[in-house]
């Protein structure tokens, strides 16, 4: 029998980033299952993702957009900086519609919700490996009409229209964290931080620090993360 993790073993190598054991070890029994797949190693956060990287050399890395302590966004560009070689897949929660062309220009070449079943994760999973995008139906024809009528998007969200770095702020303010707390997770100066706190409030036409925080609950509240 060939060994788990062994160079000369010809099956796929997946490497898988949540912050949930359970989804973990779910998506395990999953992809051990099929005969071209394995998991090659699992990290609950971002650091110890670039960690088991370096030593697993996976050849697919499936990501969640929410980890403790981390944002998936920047995991993907730091992932994409370190092994452009590496494929990427994002399974997360998040609205499709809002972050699966951020994923997609930081470097992942698909994205699926974690709603979706198991079926639709190996599908995903044999069609990045094989060089092929993985979206959703409803957002591939979106992707295609805007392509087709050779236009920018028409109806962008006030939230869609928020910088990846701004994002992240708004996602952490909704989370309940201070503007400090804040900076010290995103390794930015309290400065840094209260300068995107302004433009977000200007994007979303907010005008009190109050009206943001609100805003961001409620928008993580929909989010279901």
């Amino acid at each position: 029998m060939t060994k788990r993790n062994d160079p000369d073993d010809p099956r796929a190598r997946i490497l898988i980033v949540d912050d949930h054991p359970l989804v973990r070890s779910g998506l395990r029994v999953l992809i051990d299952d099929e005969p071209d797949l394995q998991v090659c190693g699992e990290a609950a956060d971002a650091d110890e993702a670039i960690r088991t990287l370096d030593a697993r050399k996976p050849d697919l890395v499936i990501i969640d957009l929410s980890l403790k302590g981390s944002s998936g966004l920047e995991l993907i560009k730091r992932i994409k900086s370190r092994a452009p070689d590496v494929k990427m897949l994002v399974s997360s929660m998040h609205d499709e519609s809002l972050y699966a062309e951020r994923v997609l220009n930081a470097g992942a070449m698909g994205y699926i919700n974690k709603q979706e079943a198991m079926e639709k994760v190996i599908e995903a999973i044999r069609g990045i490996l094989q060089g092929r995008v993985f979206l959703s139906s409803a957002m591939s024809d979106r992707f295609l009409q805007r392509l087709t009528k050779d236009q920018k998007s028409q109806e962008q969200s006030a939230v869609g229209s928020l910088s990846d770095r701004e994002l992240q702020v708004f996602e952490l303010i909704g989370r309940g964290l201070a503007t400090s707390a804040i900076a010290g997770q995103l390794h930015l100066s309290v400065k840094t931080v209260e300068t995107h706190r302004e433009k977000i409030k200007s994007k979303l036409k907010l005008t009190t620090a109050t009206e943001l925080t609100k805003h961001a609950v409620q928008w993580v509240l929909e989010q279901g993360t």
